[in-house]
């Protein structure tokens, strides 16, 4: 066994741990203010991977050359970050986020409930679904930004926000199961295994629609008293109304992007063009999220790095495991690696049932909320979201508990 493999695999557990002890470093950095922007900086989970990804191409360099270093790297497939990246941005621009909550706050005043819980119901249920159109990454910076002034700010309970946290991830994560294209875990072997729209609505799709609405309505009534008490967000009505035609043409922006989502030459002259038509109509405009989706992309791309070492000991996993068994094992797998990464080395074994190949990616999809790792849209939600828990950071241990009920009620559906 190649000694760099090794090593990477001890790197990429180094990663993992660290994913969990990320809030502690915030915390160490209130008690030595010497060294406190170092540990900010180790504190911020989106830096992670990215940070061990690049101590594993330090090592390599040293170990067997820096230009063996180097074609590892540039070997790698980056448009899942890039791609996170853009869409990220586009997505949360001001005049698409306020067309989504226009519309959210339509469909609330037809809900024979308060407007503000109807809200926080549709944000946390008809946003995760609409990713199964507009790509996941997309859904997750929508609802978390719809929903971050009415849940995940000061004033809720801490457990009840992590609660909220692991409903959105795990929504998200089955939400886009709808079509073949949105969901990263689907998108890496629908080519492969010949799995189109019509049959993953089929076989997942309905299914995903119930575990949602279940999730959403638990953790809603959990959320009722203090979500129908809070104070409106008057930000927005001193701020300049937003044309429909700047609404639209962002809107025809997002489609484009989602569009070419598997061509990065393309989407990323298109967010170019995105770029120049907000700095002509900036009157329009809130300031980007450019460090948000730079952190995220960051993220991604270091899990691609590290990803990338890990196929020696996780497909054999895969390969050895009976239907049922994959399917947890799938579940389990999916909360120390990302799915696509999963289902990819999945698409790689011959001769899978169609049974085993339905398993594995329904364990992949259920299990896509247990951590920031296990799917591609997680780290945008925790970078979007942090600022409103508890040291502006958010726990692992935290997300893990908060996510295990909304795992348990799509994995029951899947099993089905």
């Amino acid at each position: 066994m190649d000694n760099i493999n090794i090593i990477a695999a001890v790197l990429f557990a180094i990663a993992l741990v660290h994913t969990f002890a990320a809030k502690s470093f915030e915390r160490l950095a209130d008690h030595h203010p010497k060294h406190a922007g170092l540990l900010h900086l180790l504190g911020e989970i989106e830096v992670v991977f990215g940070f061990w990804a690049c101590i594993l191409l330090l090592v390599m360099a040293f170990t067997v050359g820096g230009t063996e270093a180097i074609a590892y790297a540039e070997s790698r497939q980056y448009t899942e970050p890039l791609f996170v990246f853009v869409v990220m941005i586009v997505a949360a621009s001001r005049p698409i986020l306020e067309a989504v909550k226009a519309l959210v706050a339509a469909i609330a005043t037809l809900v024979p409930v308060n407007s503000a819980v109807a809200r926080v119901w549709l944000g946390l249920a008809l946003v995760p679904l609409i990713g199964s159109l507009i790509t996941e990454p997309a859904a997750m910076t929508l609802a978390a930004l719809i929903l971050a002034p009415q849940v995940f700010r000061q004033g809720i309970p801490e457990w009840l926000k992590y609660g909220a946290l692991g409903v959105l991830f795990v929504n998200v994560s089955i939400g886009g199961t709808l079509t073949s294209f949105a969901a990263p875990p689907v998108l890496m072997v629908a080519t492969t295994w010949q799995w189109d729209s019509l049959f993953m609505a089929s076989h997942f799709g309905w299914k995903a629609c119930i575990a949602v609405m279940i999730n959403a309505t638990v953790i809603t009534f959990l959320l009722r008293s203090h979500v129908a008490t809070a104070k409106p967000d008057r930000a927005a009505d001193t701020e300049l109304a937003v044309p429909w035609l700047v609404r639209a043409i962002h809107l025809v922006f997002l489609a484009a992007v989602v569009l070419f989502a598997h061509h990065p030459v393309i989407f990323l002259g298109i967010f170019l063009f995105f770029l120049g038509f907000t700095q002509a109509y900036a009157r329009y405009q809130d300031p980007l999220i450019l460090k948000e989706g730079l952190l995220v992309g960051f993220f991604l791309a270091g899990l691609v790095v590290l990803g990338g070492m890990q196929q020696w000991w996780l497909q054999p996993i895969v390969s050895s495991l009976e239907p049922t068994a994959l399917f947890f094992g799938a579940l389990g797998l999916t909360a120390i690696t990302d799915n696509a990464a999963l289902t990819y080395l999945g698409s790689l074994i011959e001769g899978m049932s169609d049974q085993a190949k339905y398993m594995l990616v329904a364990g992949a999809v259920a299990g896509g909320g247990l951590t920031v790792i296990a799917n591609a849209p997680n780290p945008a939600g925790v970078a979007l979201l942090r600022s409103g828990f508890n040291d502006q950071s958010i726990g692992a241990g935290g997300l893990l508990l908060g996510a295990l009920l909304p795992t348990m009620v799509a994995g029951l559906f899947f099993l089905l």
